[in-house]
C-alpha cells in the first residue's frame, strides 16, 4: 500500500522553524499509519512542478496556484487543501483540469471572521481609536467632544449571507438591530429564520448604519462597491470590510472616507496586500486598520488545521475529502483513477 504523502507550503514555519501558527492539528496525521509529510523546503510565491514532486496532498497558505503550477502534469497530486476559507489566489479551473481537488475550511473562519466584523462594529459605534488617542497624548479634557452611537436600533447590511454572514446576524440578534443583506444566492427561508431581509444592493446601501462586507471574491464581486455605490450611503454610515480588498474601489474609498461623506470604516482586507508604503488610507483618522488578521485567531488556525489533517487523512484511505470545492471534479477519470490509488488503505 502506498504512503500519502502530504506537503505543507513552507510560510507554516517562521524563521527559527518553528509552527507560525502554533497547533495546527498535526496529531491528526501523526496518528495516521497512512500519511507521511512534510514542510517544502522554502517559500515561494507560486507553488511551483518541481514542489510536487512526490506529493500527493499539498496544504498551503498564502502561495499562488496557478496553471503554471501544473506544468509537469501533477500526476500524483490529488487534493489541496487551503488553510483558510478563500480560494482566489488558487486557479480553480486549473485544479479541475488536472484532476485535483481543492478544499477549505470556511467553518473555521465563519465565527472568528463574524465575531471581527462584531468587533470593527463596536469600535467604530464607540469611536474606541478616538479616545485611546487621547489617553496616549493625555487630551483627557477632549472627552466629553466624542459621543459614539449604540447598535441597537441601528440597521446593519450584510453583503454576503454566506457562513460568515449568517454568524454576524446571529452574534448581532441580542442588539435588537435590523438586519438586511444584499446576496443572489441565498436561500430566503435561512434569512428568514435569521430575521434578515434579502433586498437589492442599492436599497441595502441607502438604508444601513452600518454595511459588513462577507463575500466571496468573484468576477460578479470584484469592485462592487466603487464610487457610485458609495455615493448612495449616509454620511453617518460605517463600511467594514471583512470580504477581500478587491470588492472595494479603494481610490473611491480614501475619497469619501477624506471628504467625511461616510463616517468611517474597518478594513481588514486591502485592494494590495502588504499596503504600498505612504498609501493615504493609513493617514485618515476615520479608519481602523488590520492587516488582515483579524480573523486569524489561535482557534482558528487550530480548526483549519485539523480540517485540512483530516482530509488528507480521508483520501489516503481512497475515501473523498469534505469540503471540495470544485465539485465537478468528482465525476473526472482521472481524478478518480488517483483516489483508486489508495482505496482500502
Amino acid at each position: 500500500m502506498n504512503r500519502f504523502q502530504v506537503a505543507f507550503s513552507r510560510d507554516f514555519l517562521n524563521e527559527a522553524d518553528e509552527l507560525a501558527y502554533g497547533d495546527i492539528g498535526l496529531h491528526v496525521l501523526d496518528e495516521s499509519p497512512l500519511v507521511d509529510y512534510r514542510f517544502l523546503d522554502k517559500f515561494t510565491e507560486v507553488i511551483s512542478p518541481e514542489q510536487l514532486i512526490g506529493v500527493d496532498g499539498l496544504v498551503i497558505v498564502y502561495p499562488y496556484v496557478t496553471s503554471e503550477t501544473f506544468a509537469n502534469g501533477a500526476e500524483r497530486l490529488v487534493v489541496i487543501g487551503r488553510y483558510g476559507a478563500g480560494y482566489d489566489r488558487i486557479d480553480l479551473a486549473a485544479c479541475t483540469a488536472n484532476d485535483v481537488a481543492l478544499i477549505n475550511a470556511p467553518q473555521a473562519v465563519s465565527m472568528p471572521t463574524a465575531s471581527a466584523s462584531l468587533m470593527f462594529m463596536l469600535v467604530l459605534a464607540k469611536q474606541l481609536w478616538a479616545l485611546d488617542r487621547m489617553v496616549r497624548e493625555e487630551q483627557w479634557e477632549l472627552r466629553d467632544e466624542v459621543r459614539g452611537i449604540e447598535l441597537k436600533g441601528r440597521t446593519l447590511g450584510i453583503v454576503g449571507l454566506g457562513n460568515s454572514g449568517r454568524e454576524l446576524a446571529r452574534l448581532v440578534a441580542p442588539f435588537g438591530m435590523r438586519l438586511l443583506a444584499y446576496s443572489p444566492h441565498a436561500d430566503p427561508e435561512q434569512a428568514r429564520q435569521l430575521n434578515v431581509d434579502l433586498v437589492s444592493l442599492e436599497t441595502l446601501l441607502r438604508e444601513v448604519d452600518f454595511v459588513a462586507l462577507h463575500c466571496r471574491l468573484t468576477e460578479e464581486t470584484r469592485g462592487l462597491i466603487g464610487a457610485a455605490e458609495l455615493a448612495l450611503m449616509k454620511p453617518t454610515a460605517y463600511l467594514i470590510n471583512m470580504a477581500r480588498g478587491p470588492v472595494v474601489d479603494h481610490q473611491a474609498l480614501v475619497a469619501v472616507l477624506t471628504q467625511k461623506r461616510i463616517a468611517g470604516a474597518g478594513l481588514d482586507v486591502f485592494y494590495q496586500e502588504p499596503l504600498p508604503p505612504g498609501d493615504p488610507i493609513t493617514q485618515l483618522d476615520n479608519v481602523v486598520l488590520s492587516p488582515h488578521a483579524t480573523a486569524g485567531t489561535l482557534d482558528a488556525y487550530l480548526e483549519a488545521g485539523k480540517t485540512n489533517c483530516v482530509a488528507m487523512t480521508q483520501v489516503a484511505q481512497g475515501l473523498l475529502p469534505n469540503n471540495i470545492v470544485n465539485r465537478e471534479v468528482i465525476e473526472r477519470p482521472g481524478f478518480q483513477a488517483k483516489l483508486a490509488r489508495f482505496r482500502g488503505g
